[in-house]
């Protein structure tokens, strides 16, 4: 095998109270990735389409994390690096975990396979790290592996996966303005009350415990956060506005998506989510702010060659 290319899906992280450690990967959204052998040493980033994104392959999170995989197994094989961005960075669905994940997906598949997927997820890290300023696996997680992933414990890094309703639907709702992850991880509390704290923990376990027994109406009581929210939804226009809206067309959950700006609702049927969009895009052409929404199911399929 020469060249390959990948797709690496977008995802939902925190999910609510699951900060850092909750994530689900949604359809259609996400990065392709074609990796193509060199008969050098070098690791070449192309022009990317869809985004500018950094040319130098120490600043690139795809190529710091193909170059980590390298390290590892020994091996100084060259690659040129192409990206195609489905979805724009800075929107808070996990844009460099979707860089960072396709790549050495698709590296190690390059290479002849030499490592388990699940190994792949210390790489894609290392590339995370890079835009965020810090090791978070809920995005990276999804990405690669698919479906709705836990993040168990980070040292050692340990993950499972909950199973989710299948007619459960995902409104994603990306007003655009950008957000950095490493600024919007600045503003979180570094301090939590014990009031504060046991309701997080208690959302935790019913969120997960909701996606089991299909419980939708405790599933609308758990996706609640006393972390991320509070502080960053000021920096969401329109954010206490559409958060009514889906509430008032039935939405079973409502929540920033990673660090924003965009944002999540569940519903229980496409047709409930359709009308509420309706109203959404309304809401911003008020403002005169231009505004993605996009419809999805909980993508069971991580990173895929296509």
């Amino acid at each position: 095998m020469e060249s390959i290319q990948v797709f690496a899906p977008a995802s939902v992280a925190n999910v609510g109270p699951g900060y850092d450690t909750f994530g689900f990967a949604i359809e259609q959204l996400g990065d392709v990735i074609t990796l193509t052998k060199r008969n050098d040493h070098k690791l070449k980033v192309l022009k990317a389409e869809g985004a500018d994104l950094p040319a130098d392959p120490k600043n690139n999170v795809a190529t710091v994390a193909i170059q980590s995989l390298l390290d590892y197994l020994e091996s100084d094989q060259g690659m040129d690096v192409h990206i195609k961005k489905i979805f724009k960075p800075g929107s808070g669905l996990g844009s460099s975990a979707s860089s960072a994940s396709g790549a050495v997906f698709a590296a190690n598949h390059l290479l002849g396979n030499p490592l388990k997927i699940e190994k792949l997820l210390d790489f894609a890290l290392e590339g995370e790290a890079l835009a965020s300023k810090s090791y978070h696996a809920d995005n990276v997680a999804p990405s690669l592996l698919g479906g709705f992933q836990v993040v168990r414990s980070y040292e050692p890094l340990e993950l499972f996966r909950i199973p989710t309703p299948a007619a459960l639907r995902v409104l994603i709702i990306f007003p655009d303005v950008e957000i950095k992850t490493s600024e919007a991880k600045g503003l979180i509390p570094k301090e939590l009350s014990v009031k504060d704290a046991r309701e997080q923990w208690g959302n935790v376990g019913a969120l997960i415990h909701a996606m089991h027994s299909e419980d939708y109406s405790l599933l609308s009581h758990a996706v609640r956060d006393r972390i991320a929210e509070p502080v960053r939804k000021q920096l969401i226009p329109e954010y206490g506005k559409v958060k009514q809206t889906t509430l008032d067309f039935g939405a079973v959950g409502f929540n920033i998506s990673g660090s924003g700006p965009s944002m999540f609702a569940f519903f229980k049927s496409s047709e409930a989510a359709k009308a509420c969009m309706t109203k959404i895009e309304k809401m911003y052409q008020k403002v005169n702010l231009p505004v993605m929404l996009h419809l999805t199911k909980i993508n069971p399929n991580g990173c895929q060659i296509l």
